[in-house]
This record gives C-alpha cells, sequence and structure tokens, in this order.
C-alpha cells in the first residue's frame, strides 16, 4: 500500500506522464468491462511503463551534477522503460575525453541474482590478483572489478551494487580505487534504492 502512495504522488508530479497513465488506467478498466482481458492487460502493461518513467526521472533527479571535475552530461541523459526481460532503465555520463564515468540503472537486472549469489559467499567477492573485491557503499555491498589496459596502463573500474531486483553501475575510466569509491558515495543510493523497491 505504501509503494503504491508513493507511486501516485509520482504519477502526480509529472502532468504528461499522469494523463498517460490516466488515459492507460481508463482503457484498462473499460477493457476489463467489456471482458476483454488481453486489451486490460497491455492497458495495465503501458500504466507500469508510465511509472516506470516516473520513477526514472524523479532518480536522474537525484543523480550528482558532478563528480570530481567531471561534470555530467544531461544532454545524453536517457530513461527508458521496457516490458519484458528489464524494467525502467537510467543512463547518465560524465566527462569527456579518456577520464570519464557513468551510471546505468536497470530494473529487473538478470544480473542481480549472481551479484546477490557472489556478495553472500564471503571468499568467492574477492579475487587473488586483485582485479575483484566486494565493498560497501553507503551501507550496501557491491562488486568492485578493475581492469587495466594494455596499452595506456590506466585502470578502470567499474562497480555493481545490487539494490533489491535493480542494479547500480557504476564505471569510471582513468582513476583510482579510493577515487572511485569516494565518488560512488555521492550517489544517493538509499534514496535510489527507495525509489526502485
Amino acid at each position: 500500500m505504501k509503494k503504491l502512495i508513493i507511486l501516485i504522488t509520482l504519477v502526480s508530479t509529472f502532468t504528461v506522464q499522469a494523463q498517460e497513465f490516466d488515459k492507460n488506467l481508463a482503457s484498462a478498466r473499460s477493457a476489463y468491462a467489456a471482458g476483454n482481458l488481453e486489451d486490460t492487460r497491455f492497458s495495465i502493461q503501458q500504466m507500469l511503463n508510465d511509472i516506470d518513467i516516473i520513477v526514472g526521472k524523479e532518480i536522474m533527479k537525484l543523480l550528482p551534477a558532478k563528480m570530481d571535475a567531471m561534470t555530467a552530461n544531461t544532454k545524453e541523459d536517457n530513461v527508458t522503460a521496457n516490458t519484458g526481460i528489464a524494467g525502467v532503465m537510467i543512463h547518465r555520463t560524465y566527462g569527456t575525453g579518456e577520464k570519464n564515468a557513468l551510471i546505468d540503472i536497470m530494473g529487473n537486472s538478470p544480473l542481480v541474482g549472481s551479484l546477490n549469489a557472489i556478495l553472500s559467499l564471503p571468499l568467492v567477492g574477492n579475487s587473488g590478483d586483485g582485479t575483484q573485491k566486494t565493498v560497501k557503499v553507503q551501507g550496501y555491498k557491491g562488486i568492485l572489478q578493475k581492469s587495466v589496459d594494455t596499452e595506456t596502463n590506466k585502470a578502470n573500474f567499474t562497480l555493481q551494487i545490487p539494490l533489491s531486483t535493480t542494479l547500480l553501475t557504476f564505471t569510471v575510466n582513468d582513476s583510482s580505487e579510493a577515487d572511485v569509491l569516494r565518488m560512488a558515495n555521492t550517489i544517493p543510493v538509499p534514496q535510489i534504492a527507495k525509489l526502485v523497491q
């Protein structure tokens, strides 16, 4: 019930999306009253997509405008909703050139189960060669993976944090582990986790 109230509140904050939501809700009710379950299902799926887009835009507002000296490329921001395997997909990039970062958030990610399995086994999350380790960001466990470009010898990092069924991925090129974790701590992970539950 609490989630429904939050979703209805989010829907009312976006007039265009709210109008689409209301239109799809009316279509679902009408189709259901007529006994047309296929059209009812379609309208409900459209409503869920509308909600995913609204939640994605709210999450986008929470993301930091800067990561160190790298400014968010807001013109490249992208929020999409998919019916099927994945839910909402949120994408933001920071910086230009070789030094850059990106945040990807995928609802209903198929990787969450595998990551949770790795995180639940204490010895599996850390590789012996230092390329993978378990870390905590604002109380949430994640996997930090390091790769080194053989030509430039620069380190690139990917941090994956499962949030219920949603996967937050933070990728930073040409950086250090300490800088990546410091930047990751500027991402409002607890607020994002509340919105995606």
